[in-house]
């Protein structure tokens, strides 16, 4: 191994793996759900490409009425690859709108395509697109996506446009937006392009970049649909300006159906887990200085990230912490490292490795300050970015090793998964939900056990209890027995044992949790996916769904197009005196 300032840009992340946290650290639900999203979420990576290639997008027609009612076409030319991004809008009355799988109408429907453009594949998709579930897509359209107008927001900003104003940052409160994404299709669905037909060199070759690409331009739409409105009611109206062009995002609402994609995608949790914990491994071993500028940055950036959930006191944050609170235990780390810019010391040791020991101050004083101080520490290293891009790719493939023995699978399954005895599903209280897709909604829900009905038809995301069963059986196998014997004799096991012995090797497969049991909290699941996409502005609605927004502070199409990815960590809201 090579010295730690000469460690080449292919073996960053393999020196970074010998600090990684351990996957119980990791992996525990709580942990994850104090995550926040880093420079390397999806859609801070996928606006840094765009800005370094200049990326430009064109209205290249918009036939749309005074109220929004209408279609639109945007082209993009991503590093010299032409793509294509169509709207339909309509204005639904308030009572027709809902984020449900199951609705049939939305004020936006909209296609990301490629591919030949012509009066003919326009009038498909305008067959098709605005149908969703029930319509059929095209081999060369690579998203399909809808969304609602804001009830809140979105005729607050065209009124006050069209007066010659600018929002009131009061009015919008802390999580503003004017549109509500509910979906993102792709990869096959209803005849999408599936995601093996982007060849290498594809500017979207990247898992999720297609679908940021096609959140952003929605966003983008948002304004163009508002600054239309406005106009359209007023001569005197005026565009958003200054903040006010960047800090509206895209808002979303998630539910239960992420928490069983983490289970049923093993080896993308485990990506996904390793693109968050190698930066933040290497980072925190990296040698530091009292007074250097990357010092100086971690402290802005902590002030700025106070500041930022100082400002947000409205937000439904239950149960986690109220901004304002997060904020106090984010000053009291900043305290900490001033003490090491001024004396070199962090709490009374002289250490050259001081991130290390914030992010274990950090931890003492609130698990959620440092998921915060993690993702500041991350930010000021720019040296990971492709590298961790990389990690995206994953195999999913799942399959028996029928040659190996009874003796194997035990050992591998006592190294491997005794966390599972920590979670005792004979105790009351640990089966005491079940998990099953609702017939009516489309959608997976969460089931009282013995109460609710649909038993029948529970998904199989109880690992622990299936694992712990797994041991059960094996127990009463021979050592030497074949794998495939002991299948014969216990087929229901099957399942389980190719997921464990295709999983070897990979250490972040698993989430250290009974799903059934009746302490379980799905908001920490979903709160580490929407991380990873690059969301915030938590707001949990009950035990099982939440609202997020997207690309708040982002930069928008024309600033892309000049080759700008401003800094748009943890951004305020825009003042006042601004307007």
């Amino acid at each position: 191994m090579t010295g730690q300032g000469e460690v080449r840009p292919t073996e960053r992340l393999r020196w970074a793996q010998q600090f990684a946290r351990s996957a119980d650290q990791v992996l525990d639900p709580r942990d994850m759900g104090a995550s926040r999203h880093t420079r390397h979420s999806f859609a801070r990576s996928f606006l840094r490409a765009a800005a370094a290639q200049r990326w430009t997008v064109t209205r290249e027609s918009w036939d749309v009425d005074g109220q929004g009612r209408g279609e639109a076409v945007y082209r993009i030319d991503a590093g010299g690859h032409e793509l294509r991004f169509v709207a339909f809008s309509t204005v639904l009355a308030d009572g027709q709108r809902t984020d449900r799988v199951v609705a049939e109408a939305w004020d936006i429907t909209a296609a990301l395509v490629e591919g030949v453009w012509d009066e003919a594949r326009r009038s498909e998709l305008r067959a098709q697109v605005p149908r969703q579930e029930s319509g059929r897509a095209d081999a060369a359209t690579l998203v399909w996506t809808r969304a609602n107008r804001s009830s809140r927001f979105f005729d607050y900003v065209v009124d006050r446009l069209a007066r010659g104003m600018q929002p009131d940052p009061a009015a919008l409160g802390d999580a503003a937006y004017l549109v509500r994404s509910t979906a993102f299709y792709s990869n096959g669905k209803f005849g999408l392009a599936d995601f093996g037909r982007l060849r290498p060199g594809h500017p979207l070759r990247l898992p999720y970049r297609s679908q940021m690409l096609t959140a952003w331009l929605l966003r983008e739409l948002s304004h163009d649909l508002v600054e239309h409105c406005a106009a359209a009611k007023s001569p005197h109206a005026v565009a958003l300006e200054g903040d006010w062009r960047c800090f509206l995002g895209l808002g979303n609402a998630t539910g239960l159906g992420m928490v069983p994609y983490v289970i049923n995608h093993p080896q993308v949790l485990d990506a996904w887990c390793a693109a968050r914990e190698l930066p933040l491994a290497y980072a925190l071993h990296q040698p530091t200085s009292p007074r250097d500028a990357r010092t100086a940055r971690v402290r802005l950036l902590l002030g700025r990230a106070a500041e930022y959930y100082r400002e947000r006191d409205t937000l439904a944050t239950a149960p986690y912490l109220p901004g304002p609170e997060l904020a106090a235990q984010l000053d009291k780390v900043a305290e900490v490292l001033d003490g090491y810019a001024a004396t070199g010391l962090v709490l009374g040791k002289r250490t050259d490795r001081a991130w290390q020991d914030l992010h274990t101050a950090a931890e003492e004083i609130g698990l959620e300050a440092r998921g915060v101080v993690d993702a500041v520490l991350v930010e000021v290293y720019d040296d990971l970015d492709a590298d961790v891009e990389a990690l995206l790719r994953c195999d999913q493939n799942t399959q028996v090793a029928p040659a190996r023995t009874c003796g194997e699978l035990r050992t591998e399954l006592n190294g491997r998964y005794d966390w599972v005895s920590r979670h005792d599903c004979g105790e009351p209280g640990r089966q005491a939900h079940f998990w099953f897709s609702s017939q009516d909604n489309e959608e997976p829900r969460r089931g009282r056990r013995g109460v609710d009905p649909g038993e029948e038809v529970e998904h199989p995301v109880d690992i622990a209890r299936a694992v712990a069963e797994l041991l059960d059986d094996l127990e009463h196998a021979e050592p030497r027995q074949l794998v495939a014997e002991f299948l014969l004799a216990h087929p229901w096991h099957r399942g389980t044992t190719a997921r464990v012995q295709s999983l070897a090797g990979l250490p972040y497969t698993e989430v250290r949790a009974n799903l059934l049991a009746d302490d379980f909290l799905p908001l920490h699941l979903q709160r580490f996916q929407l991380a990873l996409y690059g969301m915030d502005n938590y707001s949990p609605q009950s035990t099982d769904w939440l609202r997020v927004t997207l690309f708040s502070g982002a930069p928008r199409a024309r600033d892309v197009a000049a080759g700008t990815d401003h800094d748009w960590f943890f951004v305020r809201k825009p003042r006042r005196d601004a307007q």
